[in-house]
């Protein structure tokens, strides 16, 4: 009796350990077919460079720089026809700018799909340079991945919107100050959005944050995980995007990872986790969990994967503009997909 006990507990530890393992990594996930679009990678590639070279650096302390990255993100939305304006984002004495492009009716349930610009800068005591400028790649990074490969990927978005126009509401958001000091705070530019949201009582059927979506590697070990075990869910080479959600999301998660799968041959992963595991958490999706939204990260899982995370090396020929597109492709489907979620 004892002996069969034991069974019937080790039976149970088991079932609970395939649920547990299915609700968050979700193996059995069908692709949702779709027609490929045209994304265009030599645009990619060029709209990264131009953010994170001409328009170096584009950090919080660089008031003219960021501006006028704004103003370049807001004339390529512009060009594409949808209706632009920009959100005014205000911190102490300063004042930033979201941008934003809206496709489709302006009433019923809006998709959010965003990705800040703003680049990663180190002014912290202790730290110098001898660039006259005050700046350097040492202190302010380029910010190739982090994050104009994400503002890159919207672009092109809009791009594709403005030619093929939505049934649905469709909002792209370019977002400041992501980046420390103002990382995970009240006032990052994507809080301001989602605040604005709830204020407005607009329903928002999802917001997706890309957050880099440029590095690729298909060397055996080139894919890191933040608690050991993981490696056995998951493919030890870099050579997929991850789509990140919340446990309370775990339905809408599934039929987007069934859209991003279905739209090209890039490999797809997923985790609903808690905000407990690092990194879950780490973009501007987060603002839109604090005012209740379901919102996911795109990723290509940041510096799990990349040895150029916040450093001078995260230049724009790191990136790989091919694997990049199919990012886009995919979450282009998700934002054309039918019905909710």
């Amino acid at each position: 009796m004892l002996f069969r006990r034991f069974l019937l507990l080790l039976a149970a530890l088991a079932s609970i350990a395939a649920a547990t393992v299915a609700a968050v990594v979700q193996p059995f996930v069908s692709p949702l077919p779709s027609q490929p679009v045209a994304v265009d990678a030599a645009r990619l590639k060029a709209d990264v460079k131009h953010l994170s070279v001409d328009l170096y650096p584009r950090s919080y302390d660089q008031f003219d720089n960021i501006d006028r990255a704004s103003r370049f993100i807001h004339d390529e939305f512009a060009r594409t026809g949808g209706r632009v304006s920009y959100q005014e984002v205000a911190v102490e004495e300063s004042r930033y700018r979201n941008v934003i492009v809206r496709f489709g009716p302006d009433t019923g349930p809006v998709r959010v799909i965003g990705a800040h610009y703003d680049s990663f800068a180190d002014i912290g005591v202790g730290i110098d340079t001898d660039d006259a400028r005050g700046y350097s790649p040492r202190t302010h990074t380029p910010g190739a991945d982090d994050n104009a490969s994400g503002v890159a990927g919207l672009l092109e978005l809009a791009r594709l919107l403005g030619r093929n126009r939505p049934a649905h509401a469709v909002e792209l958001v370019a977002y400041t100050l992501e980046e420390p000091p103002h990382f995970r705070s009240g006032h990052m530019g994507s809080a301001w959005h989602a605040r604005a949201l709830k204020a407005s009582g607009r329903k928002v059927e999802f917001m997706l944050s890309l957050e880099m979506i440029g590095r690729f590697s298909d060397r055996p070990g080139s894919q890191r995980y933040p608690v050991p075990g993981m490696d056995r869910l998951y493919p030890d080479r870099g050579n997929f995007v991850v789509l990140v959600g919340k446990m309370s999301d775990f339905g809408t998660l599934r039929r987007l990872k069934a859209t991003m799968a279905g739209a090209s041959d890039l490999p797809v992963h997923s985790i609903n986790a808690l905000p407990l595991l690092q990194g879950i958490d780490f973009s501007d999706h987060l603002s839109y969990w604090h005012e209740g939204y379901p919102a996911f990260m795109v990723s290509d899982t940041a510096f799990l994967r990349s040895d150029t995370y916040h450093q001078a090396s995260d230049t724009y020929d790191k990136l790989d503009y091919t694997r990049m597109a199919k990012v886009v492709q995919a979450v282009y489907a998700i934002a054309q997909r039918p019905g909710t979620g």
